[in-house]
């Protein structure tokens, strides 16, 4: 499958180290060029691209960016994708710690909501409370007991289904975590953000949620 992944930190590069070793053909951009991905390339195999270059022909686009830097991608970010291309979006508001105020978030708007506004696109949110370690480290087969599961919230069921479907190739269950408009529930502060739990745990973790954002989490 065709994959584009725009940003190549923690998360973003890890997806690159196990999505090309599963087969896929992935993309990757960074906000500073190509060129500046070399090593990553040479590892494993990806294409280095510009962000505008990512989502050419891709199936499922990965935006795992600073929130703040979510406004600065490139205007027609998924113009050339497939025709149900499905977008995940890993991020997360951190206002005090990285990304400053916004004020649409803090007067109660999702953060997956705020990025689609954004990118003019719906989004699956997935990863974003995931460490990226795991992500190499922690898969294991279906049906291995105490599987961890990671939450993934989307209001295109085709969509979620095709971010399931490949969260499972890479060695996790998922639980479905309902639309956009209830991924606070996986935002920062919950008791679902960094859990490892199985189906069973991230299902109460999820709601265990409350939708007021704690003091360390607003701006």
């Amino acid at each position: 499958m065709k994959i584009g992944i725009i940003g190549a930190g923690n998360i973003g590069g890890n997806l690159v180290r196990r999505l090309t070793a599963l087969g896929h053909d992935v993309s990757v951009a960074n906000s500073r060029g190509p060129e500046t991905l070399k090593a990553l390339a040479e590892e494993t195999g990806t294409t280095a691209v510009t962000a505008s270059e990512a989502a050419k022909g891709a199936r499922i686009v990965v935006v795992t960016v600073p929130l703040k830097a979510v406004p600065d991608l490139p205007s027609g970010l998924l113009d050339g994708a497939a025709d149900d291309v499905a977008v995940i979006d890993t991020g997360n508001y951190y206002p005090q710690q990285r990304d400053g105020r916004i004020p649409a978030i803090e007067d109660g708007l999702t953060e997956s909501r705020w990025t689609e506004q954004q990118i003019g696109h719906a989004v699956v949110k997935a990863f974003n409370g995931t460490y990226a370690q795991d992500i190499l480290d922690k898969g294991t087969p279906p049906g291995t007991p105490g599987r961890q599961a990671l939450p993934v919230a989307g209001d295109d069921p085709e969509a979620k289904q095709a971010v399931r479907d490949l969260i499972d190739e890479l060695g996790f269950d998922t639980v479905d975590a309902g639309g956009i408009d209830e991924s606070w529930r996986q935002q920062p502060g919950t008791p679902v953000y960094g859990n490892r739990g199985d189906a069973v745990t991230i299902t109460k973790a999820l709601a265990d949620a409350s939708p007021e954002r704690t003091a360390d989490w607003r701006a």
